[in-house]
């Protein structure tokens, strides 16, 4: 499994209800209210074969009130 992290930008006042449309899909390990151009930020596991824009699109920029969306794929923790 590899983590990912995804920061959602979301329209405005819609927030709350995209953290809670997010939980309900019960793939989101953390997930974090931010400061800044973006509002939520969210780590996801996703298996290593996965197709991770695949994945992305299908289960979380597809939830309506998200406006942008950017994914930072990491290496190695330390």
């Amino acid at each position: 499994m590899k983590p990912i992290f995804v920061q959602l930008q979301c329209a405005p006042g819609k927030t709350y209800e995209v953290a809670d449309a997010l939980y309900a899909t019960e793939l989101i390990s953390e997930l974090y209210s931010t400061s800044g151009e973006y509002d939520l930020l969210l780590k996801v596991y996703v298996e290593s074969e996965e197709d991770i824009g695949k994945f992305i699109n299908d289960h979380i920029a597809s939830i309506p009130g998200i406006v942008r969306s950017l994914t930072t794929l990491t290496f190695r923790a330390f």
